[in-house]
């Protein structure tokens, strides 16, 4: 490769040829400050606030994606650059609603760091702000103020989701950014990955906050509030506290639930547990009876779940008929746990904490309640809600101590915490599918080939003398292929996981946001050393899944089962969606 020598700020740097000029200066500590940047998603320019001056040219370079040259001598903070870089800003502020104490990513805030680091104190242009539209009770809102036009959201929702709902609409000095084809961001196909947000600089996007509802329900001496705690929350819930893996520990998690106020803390990796007995029996009832077509596609991401029945509604037939863990752990609690407590199933308000934002659309699905009317989950809050719930009432987490989570639905399985990264379910279901199968448990690891953050996995494995050829994908621009691939005949499976978020739920659209950091395979080992150091590695070895089977359910499939734990996928409609 050829390589290029160059000088910035007088330091010389030879780097290889098509280096941008961002790149060579982060190879010799010099910083450029960026705000739509974003390494190989977006690197067009837009905000022009990474412009530096170019020895010889007139014109100012935007460093994010001009390649250095040979000979090339750049001055990254000139008069001329630094004037324009501040004036730049601030013609963004002047269409930027600058209420920075009552934004959701305050402390947090691209915009908000560049600004404070050019010194600027006060607005230099006239505010011209758009009008807000769109629907508030929406699980994703749109603040059209605070939209700096970056067009991040845009990519990400086309490059890595392919579900296309963002695009630039008008031209010229009206140009921004708003939904594609349609009004209303509620009548789009949009799957509430949630990824726009986690790539937005600003809090131009953010999940409805329904931390309120929790606080009510708390407050209520009549009511019960138990909570459920995804596998991928312990992987990131911390962050924000500056506590490590180790510290942030899903007992310490209940710690601070139990401080602000829940009566109830339970793991939904009980659930995932539940959802591999249902949903592994399902797959091996299809398989020895040959019914319906293949492959059988998971259900647990409510993403994936919008997604296939907005582009692809042909294939949701062939999608698993059980409940995601959340809806199943909601069903379980107001009917087997209400049981046990000896109360009402109204007298219980259920609270989910996952890492997305589908997940509230979920729990409030018409075919998510009880026989009565009552949703099976009440609120669903996300990481970062439940932090921000954790702030208000001034609770440090680094002072709390762990506290073992309630019983019986407190007991999961390292093959249920696996979930929360991409190939976690089908390796869960493929362990418990091979002991239903043959009687005998696999060796825990003997499915790790779908293990890693490709897009696109796929091995063969046998079990009990059926060669099964399966597939996991992550991000919904993968699905888009596989299913372009399944409809022309390119590829073959039997049993197909997929995750809407790119690395699984542990990148889910509701975690904590890193501007300009992908976390998923940073917080994904973290699960599977729980699986790998834990005694537990089967969902069907769960001693409190044996017992909800033996006191409750039967057994998988049956007729109480089916009613609890499955769900018909044409139970409620997308926007444009046909019954």
């Amino acid at each position: 490769m050829q390589m290029v020598n160059c000088t910035i700020d007088g330091k010389k740097v030879c780097v290889p040829e098509h280096t941008t000029i961002l790149e060579a200066a982060k190879e010799i500590g010099v910083y450029i400050p960026t705000l739509c940047y974003f390494k190989d998603l977006n690197e067009i320019g837009a905000c022009r606030v990474c412009v530096v001056e170019v020895e010889g040219d007139q014109r100012l370079h935007a460093a994010c994606n001009s390649p250095v040259l040979e000979g090339m001598v750049v001055h990254t903070n000139s008069k001329k650059a630094r004037e324009a870089r501040k004036c730049n800003v601030e013609l963004i502020l002047s269409q930027h609603n600058v209420t920075c104490t009552t934004c959701v990513r305050s402390g947090n805030c691209a915009l908000q760091h560049v600004a404070n680091d050019l010194n600027i104190m006060g607005e230099s242009f006239p505010k011209d702000l758009p009008k807000q539209k769109g629907s508030k009770s929406f699980p994703l809102i749109r603040e059209y103020d605070k939209c700096i036009k970056c067009m991040r959201c845009i990519q990400v929702c086309d490059k890595i989701q392919a579900t296309h709902v963002w695009d630039v609409i008008n031209s010229g000095g009206k140009s921004t950014v708003d939904v594609r084809d349609f009004y209303r961001l509620e009548d789009s196909p949009c799957s509430l990955c949630g990824q726009c947000i986690t790539h937005c600089p600003v809090g131009a996007l953010r999940e409805r906050d329904d931390t309120d509802k929790v606080l009510d329900a708390l407050d209520d001496p009549e009511t019960i509030v138990l909570a459920q705690i995804a596998p991928s929350i312990r992987t990131a819930w911390g962050e924000e506290f500056g506590l490590d893996a180790e510290e942030a520990s899903v007992q310490r998690l209940a710690s601070c639930l139990k401080e602000v106020g829940f009566d109830y803390v339970f793991d939904t990796d009980f659930a995932a547990d539940l959802t591999i007995m249902e949903e592994a029996s399902e797959f091996l009832h299809k398989l020895t009876h040959q019914e319906g077509d293949f492959p059988m596609f998971t259900s647990c991401c409510p993403g994936w779940v919008r997604f296939i029945k907005s582009h692809y509604p042909e294939y949701i037939p062939q999608v698993s008929t059980s409940k995601s863990p959340q809806q199943m752990f909601g069903a379980i609690a107001k009917s087997y746990y209400a049981d046990i407590l000896k109360v009402s199933p109204k007298k219980i308000f259920s609270v989910s904490i996952m890492p997305c934002l589908a997940k509230k659309a979920e729990c409030s699905y018409p075919n998510m309640t009880d026989s009565e009317g009552n949703f099976d989950v009440d609120v669903a809050l996300t990481t970062r809600e439940v932090n921000r719930l954790i702030r208000a009432m001034h609770i440090s987490p680094k002072k709390m101590k762990d506290v073992e989570l309630d019983m019986p639905l407190g007991l999961g399985s390292g093959a249920g915490n696996i979930f929360g990264a991409t190939g976690g379910v089908m390796e869960a279901a493929l362990r418990s599918a091979y002991y239903l199968a043959t009687g005998e448990n696999p060796d825990p690891d003997a499915f790790k080939d779908v293990r890693g953050m490709d897009g696109w996995k796929e091995s063969t494995f046998d079990i009990a003398g059926n060669k099964l050829k399966i597939a996991v994908v992550n991000g919904l621009g993968n699905a888009d292929r596989l299913l372009t691939a399944l409809k022309k005949g390119q590829v073959h499976y039997d049993f197909v996981e997929v995750m809407a978020c790119p690395g699984g739920c542990v990148g889910g659209g509701g975690q904590p946001i890193h501007d300009q950091k992908e976390m998923a395979a940073h917080r994904a080992p973290v699960l599977y050393k729980q699986d790998r150091e834990g005694t537990l590695r089967f969902c069907h070895e769960n001693p409190s899944i044996k017992l909800v089977y033996q006191d409750y359910l039967e057994k998988p499939l049956s007729e109480r089962a089916e009613e609890l734990l499955h769900t018909n996928q044409k139970g409620w409609l997308m926007p444009g969606e046909s019954k």
